[in-house]
């Protein structure tokens, strides 16, 4: 690696990263989380309570991860 290369590299490191879009994530999220939980509130008030409450944790935690981005 010569002087030139390194002088390259850093300059990218200082460079801004490209602007991000502004989605509507976080809207479709919390449509997303409150048609699951009435979804799963429906099963448990109908007498499927196993089912509602397995359906409201793994969609508690599909909802952690993809807030957190995984």
């Amino acid at each position: 690696m010569s002087a030139e290369d390194d002088f390259g590299l850093w300059e990218r490191e200082l460079e801004s990263p490209p602007p991000k879009q502004a989605g509507g994530g976080g809207r479709g999220m919390v449509l997303v989380a409150a048609l699951t939980a009435a979804g799963c509130t429906a099963l448990i008030t109908l007498g499927q309570a196993p089912l509602g409450a397995a359906g409201l944790i793994l969609s508690s935690i599909i909802l952690l991860l993809w807030r957190a981005g995984m």
